[in-house]
C-alpha cells in the first residue's frame, strides 16, 4: 500500500483558524499594553524630573497632562493619580481598569496598576 503523508486541508484549516485568532488577539491587546507602559514612562519621567522634587500635587498633575497630551494618553487623567512621598522621594501611582471586547460578548479585563517607584 502507498499511503501519502502531510498535512490534510482540515488539519491545516484548523490551524489557519488558531493563528488568526491569536492574531486577533493580539492586534486587540497590543495596543491597550502599549498605552500602560507610555503611562508608566510619563510617571517615572514626571518623578526623576528636578524641577518637581519640591514641587506641589497641582505642579504634579499640570505635568502629567501635559505629558498625557504629547503622548495621547487617554485612559486615565491627572484626578486618577495617587501623589505621595516616600523617604523624600516623589512616588506617583495610578490603577484602572480595561475591558477589551474579542468578538461577540466575549471579552478581556485587564486590571492595571504601577508606579513610579522602580
Amino acid at each position: 500500500m502507498n499511503r501519502q503523508k502531510g498535512v490534510s486541508v482540515f488539519v491545516m484549516m484548523i490551524i489557519m483558524a488558531v493563528l488568526i485568532l491569536c492574531a486577533v488577539i493580539g492586534l486587540k491587546v497590543g495596543p491597550v499594553y502599549l498605552e500602560y507602559m507610555q503611562i508608566k514612562k510619563a510617571l517615572v519621567g514626571i518623578a526623576e524630573s528636578g524641577e518637581l522634587r519640591s514641587g506641589s500635587v497641582n505642579d504634579v498633575r499640570k505635568a502629567f497632562d501635559r505629558r498625557a497630551q504629547v503622548d495621547s494618553i487617554t485612559e486615565i487623567s491627572s484626578s486618577d493619580l495617587e501623589i505621595s512621598k516616600e523617604g523624600g522621594d516623589l512616588v506617583i501611582a495610578f490603577a484602572y481598569p480595561k475591558k477589551v471586547p474579542l468578538f461577540g460578548n466575549v471579552s478581556l479585563l485587564f486590571d492595571f496598576a504601577g508606579s513610579s517607584k522602580k
